[in-house]
């Protein structure tokens, strides 16, 4: 989880501690339970929620507490990301009726990528990712395309790590992920094999600015017994390209 630097003794910090108490398997969480999470006292907790209801960013059941569609209507007026998706989700689409494999499409937060489009069908691979998901930036194909192209300076604080192993074939070791950055660059795709998740093999493209800046990325995932990422770069370079010709045409300053 992102470091927000809210003060946590106001009320809009300890707000949001109750919001990010929540994680992604939660159906419903009880008042005791949230208190426990947050730390803070029960009686804070109970209060919070009752004006986290009445504002609809949580609502409440016999059950317990649960994010509100409130949430979900504010998150659909990111403008950046909104308008993002409205280009990108016919490339995505047209991708996937191509591979049929598992396609994302993913922007840099800080060190990490965030979904915010997964495309997958009935058969689609058991990646990790999920939409509003986060992941490193230096084990995934998304990542690495992003990370490629965000300066040097970026790419030399990331190098520095930490740099967790999440799998036995992680590449964590700086020089290495240099070399493989450079080839991102050179050739216009990144690859994973293996690096965020068993069995899962990778390629992405980044979305360019007119500036060259990374404004997101899109990958196919695929499971290894099968998925040849090689064999899809192409597609995946050329549905890049097409949301870069798109947003560049269309208003460039909604993206700044």
């Amino acid at each position: 989880m992102p470091d927000h630097h809210l003060d946590e003794r106001s009320v809009l910090g300890r707000a949001l501690l109750i919001l990010e108490a929540f994680g992604v398997e939660d159906q419903a969480v009880g008042l005791s339970e949230l208190t426990r999470r947050t730390g803070l006292p029960k009686a804070t907790v109970h209060r919070l929620c009752r004006d986290l209801v009445t504002a609809r960013l949580l609502s409440s059941s016999a059950e317990g507490y649960r994010l509100g569609r409130g949430l979900f209507e504010l998150g659909m007026r990111a403008a950046t990301e909104r308008t993002l998706l409205e280009v990108a989700v016919p490339f995505l689409q047209d991708l996937f009726a191509r591979t049929r494999e598992t396609v994302h499409f993913g922007v840099r937060d800080g060190d990490e990528v965030v979904y915010i489009s997964k495309i997958g069908g009935h058969r689609q691979a058991r990646a990790p990712s999920r939409i509003g998901g986060r992941m490193p930036l230096y084990c995934t194909a998304i990542g690495k395309a992003l990370l490629a192209h965000s300066g040097p300076e970026t790419i030399d604080r990331i190098l520095a790590g930490p740099l967790t192993r999440r799998t036995p074939r992680t590449v964590v070791a700086p020089g290495l992920l240099r070399i493989q950055l450079a080839q991102v660059v050179e050739n216009g795709v990144a690859y994973e094999h293996e690096e965020s998740a068993i069995g899962i093999g990778c390629v992405a493209a980044p979305v360019l600015g007119t500036d060259d800046r990374p404004l997101a990325a899109i990958s196919v995932t695929g499971p290894v017994t099968r998925f040849r990422p090689e064999r899809h770069a192409g597609s995946v370079q050329a549905a890049a390209a097409g949301v870069a010709s798109i947003l560049a045409r269309r208003a460039p300053q909604t993206l700044a």
